[in-house]
């Protein structure tokens, strides 16, 4: 990344910030290509330890937020795996990454995703969301795009904090920043109602059907709210 792309990329952080658009002032698919990658997502943490995805590249292939949602019904990957452990993950190949690492997710990443870079997002030491880039060719990134991609995550949870601290430290991510996963939410209400369970059982269900039929969440989840979808006691 030169210093002009990268000067370029302060520039729409810092108007973003004088408007107080925020990170929506920021394209991804823009910040994505500046930094050298394909697609960018930025998840930040519930208090529940899940991630909720925030914002994303909007590309038609939708390919950050497809890794992102593979993540989250299957509950282990690089973008968790930053998370808990509060360090950068950075995978240069996944499809030569020992399966032992993440037993259920690479085999399940049947994408054209090669090369990923998860940053944690940090607060002292704790880790409040994960800036996480994708590449679709392999090779691990050079320490100069990787000290920007850390640069670059490090700015966006700055701005995040100057648009609403306070929605961020208490899990309330407004903010102006749609939830991807607004219609999981939704979809996890009606089923508590409909099974008449918790709403963290009624969340495993609806991952584990997603996951069992081979399906996209965003997908099992529109076809409950619409009642296209019934989920019974008995059904995966």
């Amino acid at each position: 990344m030169s210093p002009a792309e990268w000067e370029t990329l302060l520039d729409r952080l810092r108007h973003a910030a004088r408007t107080g658009q925020g990170l929506n002032g920021v394209s991804p698919g823009t910040a994505a290509r500046l930094l050298g990658h394909d697609a960018l997502t930025l998840c930040l943490a519930t208090p529940r330890g899940q991630l909720e995805l925030l914002w994303s590249d909007d590309a038609a292939d939708r390919l950050g937020p497809a890794m992102d949602d593979l993540q989250y019904v299957l509950g282990e990957g690089p973008t968790l795996e930053a998370l808990h452990t509060a360090r950068t993950v950075i995978e240069p190949d996944l499809r030569n990454t020992p399966v032992g690492r993440w037993p259920q997710f690479l085999p399940a990443a049947r994408t054209d995703v090669r090369t990923v870079v998860a940053v944690p997002l940090l607060l002292g030491v704790v880790s409040v969301g994960v800036l996480t880039a994708y590449r679709t060719r392999p090779g691990a990134p050079s320490a100069e795009q990787t000290a920007a991609t850390d640069r670059f995550a490090r700015a966006a949870l700055n701005l995040l904090l100057y648009a609403s601290p306070a929605r961020l430290l208490t899990g309330e991510h407004g903010a102006g920043l749609a939830l991807h996963r607004a219609e999981v939410h939704q979809a996890t209400g009606v089923l508590s109602v409909q099974l008449r369970v918790a709403l963290d059982q009624a969340l495993l269900r609806l991952r584990a059907h997603a996951y069992a039929q081979d399906r996209a969440l965003l997908d099992v989840a529109r076809d409950v709210i619409a009642h296209r979808l019934r989920l019974d006691n008995g059904s995966s």
